[in-house]
């Protein structure tokens, strides 16, 4: 029999990468994970481990021994959701990362209805992007993860995470206001959508930074519309891009979720048919979709979503 402590170690050093990383994770010193890794070469009685520079990766044997770890860990997962669903009350802490815009517009009163409903139940919230906080969920850093998908860039579906629909979340061209002649406005918002992208061609821009699906979207979404944007700001603070288009220094593409239903302070226009939403979704370790704290959450979310509305003022 397999110790399961020290698989579990060998699954964080494959989603993890490294040893260094397992032990800071774990708050254990490199040399006692791989000791640990170490005794379970021997239980096992094969290299689990292989030298690659200074690092180490898994072999193909210790690649077999995760999967049926991930499936063990799984049913405990059920397990602990089982456990919990025979209780009368919600205890415990439950851990959410979520991106910025929902952070700001949707967790807050999620938390109150949650606060409302179930006392007892710790909410932990970091906000983090979802390219580190799906791998975080992974690593079971967190247990939920609010997460965005843009049109045209569909995210990896391991088959260790099960995604549940919250909404769909509007995407806008927001551009300064016009000041001067605004003909050439004019003709390009009759001209519709495409057009009125192109005619911000020698505007500047701001994007979010590179390596992000934000990023590659809004990239693709212009040169679609013929021209390479100038981009002279990046950040993922989407609060930035706003106070940056208010003062007149670029033009950006909104999501609804920034105003939060109140109204728009900028102009705003509809993007190409297509390119207008971005899907938003929970996400969470396969298996703990009965969890009643994961249940709870994402009710409301939800409820949170329908309290909230598009920009107004428009």
């Amino acid at each position: 029999m397999f110790d399961l402590h020290r698989l579990r170690l060998l699954r964080e050093l494959k989603h993890r990468g490294t040893l260094a990383a397992v032990a800071a994770a774990l708050s254990y010193s490199p040399s006692s994970v791989s000791q640990q890794l170490s005794q379970l070469e021997t239980e096992v009685g094969v290299p689990l481990l292989e030298p690659v520079g200074r690092r180490v990766r898994l072999t193909q044997q210790a690649e077999i021994l995760v999967t049926h770890t991930e499936a063990v860990l799984a049913r405990l997962e059920r397990a602990e959701a089982e456990i919990a669903t025979s209780l009368t009350d919600l205890t415990g802490t439950l851990r959410v990362a979520s991106f910025q815009t929902a952070a700001l517009a949707l967790v807050p009163p999620a938390l109150t209805l949650l606060r409302t409903s179930h006392p007892r139940l710790r909410v932990h919230v970091t906000q983090m992007e979802p390219e580190r906080a799906l791998p975080g969920l992974l690593a079971r850093d967190f247990d939920l993860v609010i997460a965005e998908e843009y049109p045209g860039s569909p995210n990896p579906r391991p088959a260790e995470l099960e995604q549940e629909d919250l909404c769909h979340d509007a995407l806008r061209l927001a551009h300064p206001h016009p000041t001067g002649d605004g003909g050439a406005a004019e003709t390009a918002d009759a001209a519709g959508p495409t057009a009125r992208l192109r005619a911000l061609s020698g505007h500047p821009w701001v994007l979010e930074p590179e390596g992000t699906a934000a990023r590659h979207w809004a990239l693709t979404l212009c040169r679609s519309a013929g021209f390479e944007p100038d981009v002279r700001f990046e950040s993922t603070d989407l609060l930035l891009h706003l106070r940056l288009v208010e003062q007149g220094h670029a033009a950006a593409l909104l999501p609804d979720l920034v105003w939060d239903g109140r109204p728009a302070t900028v102009p705003l226009q509809q993007l190409p048919h297509g390119r207008q939403a971005r899907r938003l979704f929970t996400a969470i370790r396969r298996g703990r979709d009965r969890h009643p704290a994961i249940q709870a959450c994402r009710r409301a979310l939800r409820e949170a979503v329908g309290a909230s509305g598009p920009p107004g003022g428009r």
